[in-house]
């Protein structure tokens, strides 16, 4: 745990704002499982400090659980349907994954600025 909070400091001291590292593990989650990214992230931040209704831990949900979804990797549903469907992972990079992160990008505005109302 010690070390998750080291980078916790560390991605405080370097971006300064809990919502672009939250939104960078979204993108992370493209390319590393979403179940051990967030149980990693959950170790970096005290629930002393940020309890559970805190915007981090809905925006890490939204973002660990949609960010995979940028590369057919980044989801076990993304490869299951590698295998089944016998979908490239090229022609989902070329085809898919610009929307899909768009998608993404336009969900994390769309929260942000809902939230930053309420």
């Amino acid at each position: 745990m010690q070390i998750l909070r080291q980078l916790a400091q560390l991605l405080d001291a370097t971006f300064g704002d809990q919502r672009i590292i939250i939104t960078l593990i979204g993108l992370l989650s493209a390319i590393v499982d979403n179940v051990p990214l967030v149980a990693g992230s959950m170790g970096m931040y005290d629930p002393v400090s940020f309890p559970t209704d805190n915007l981090i831990w809905e925006y890490l949900a939204y973002c660990a659980g949609t960010g995979g979804s940028i590369l057919i990797i980044g989801s076990a549903a993304g490869v299951a349907v590698m295998g089944m469907e016998k979908v490239n992972f090229m022609w989902y990079v070329k085809k898919i994954s610009l929307l899909a992160l768009l998608g993404y990008l336009a969900g994390a505005l769309a929260y942000l600025a809902q939230r930053s109302f309420l």
